[in-house]
């Protein structure tokens, strides 16, 4: 479970950086949201899996309250999910 945890963190993570770094600039330097739409959808499905499995997970890897705050709130903050990855899952 824990090894599914950090492919979604992961992906996770990559989905957001592509879609704030990539997609949004596009958006209102082209006016074009064709991508934000490609991107938003996978992303939005990868944050829900990683906030799911973080609670289901948690008992596992024997997280408390503070820590599973602190990965749940990792998921909105760029970069996030990769420092979760080395700080608590590896």
């Amino acid at each position: 479970m824990k090894n599914f945890f950090r492919v979604v963190s992961f992906l996770e993570g990559i989905s957001y950086l592509l879609l704030l770094f990539v997609a949004v600039p596009i958006k209102y330097f082209n006016g074009d949201d064709s991508y934000v739409k490609l991107l938003g959808m996978p992303h939005g499905l990868f944050f829900m899996l990683y906030i799911v499995l973080a609670i289901v997970i948690q008992k596992q890897m024997k997280w408390n309250a503070k820590t599973l705050g602190i990965v749940m709130l990792a998921s909105i903050i760029p970069f996030g999910t990769f420092y979760i990855d080395k700080r608590y899952l590896r």
